[in-house]
């Protein structure tokens, strides 16, 4: 997001503070993704309807507290929403389930030097739904979401170095089970 963007982003907080109205452009911006983004971790529409509701109304109810801190504004919504779906399950006393969609996993492994076939993809979505939870988090951020490690560090509240850590070490879990190459940030 260019600096540019963001500036516009903070102008519309800024009317949003005195017009509630005003919030809604960024409501319309950012529902699909905060959506997504939730129904990934709950696989249940309902459920992502209610917390992304609930993202939102907590946003617009807190805008007056909102700071400016280098970041842009759709990652103080991801940080919302992790909440919410964090406090879902604290609520359910249930595990966090994250949904993993064939298509995006496919995205991913294109990048590799590896020919796939179903029977390889099936093994490798297996694995990805036992990969630890702040594993899944960090490479959903970072290849679902497209979000930096800055971003990532603050909506999870770790460190920047913690988030590029987790995102190693999953990767790297991923190269030594399925013996795969994987571009990332232009390296392997």
């Amino acid at each position: 997001m260019s600096e540019e963007e963001i500036r516009r982003e903070y102008t519309i907080l800024e009317k949003s503070r005195r017009d509630p109205r005003a919030f809604g452009e960024l409501y319309e911006k950012y529902f699909d993704r905060i959506f997504n983004f939730i129904y990934r971790q709950t696989d249940d529409e309902d459920v992502t309807a209610d917390l992304s509701s609930q993202t939102f109304l907590n946003a617009l109810k807190n805008v007056g507290r909102y700071e400016f801190r280098g970041y842009p504004f759709s990652a103080w919504l991801y940080k919302i929403a992790t909440n919410e779906v964090n406090k879902h399950y604290r609520k359910q006393k249930k595990e966090k389930v994250f949904s993993i969609e064939e298509i995006r996993i496919r995205e991913l492994i294109d990048q590799a030097d590896v020919e796939w076939d179903d029977d390889v993809l099936g093994r490798l979505m297996t694995y990805l739904k036992d990969l630890p939870t702040e594993m899944l988090e960090v490479l959903e951020l970072r290849f679902y979401e497209d979000k930096d490690f800055r971003e990532i560090a603050f909506i999870l509240d770790i460190t920047e170095s913690g988030a590029k850590m987790r995102t190693y070490r999953a990767l790297d879990r991923l190269r030594r089970n399925f013996n795969i190459r994987i571009k990332y940030d232009g390296k392997e």
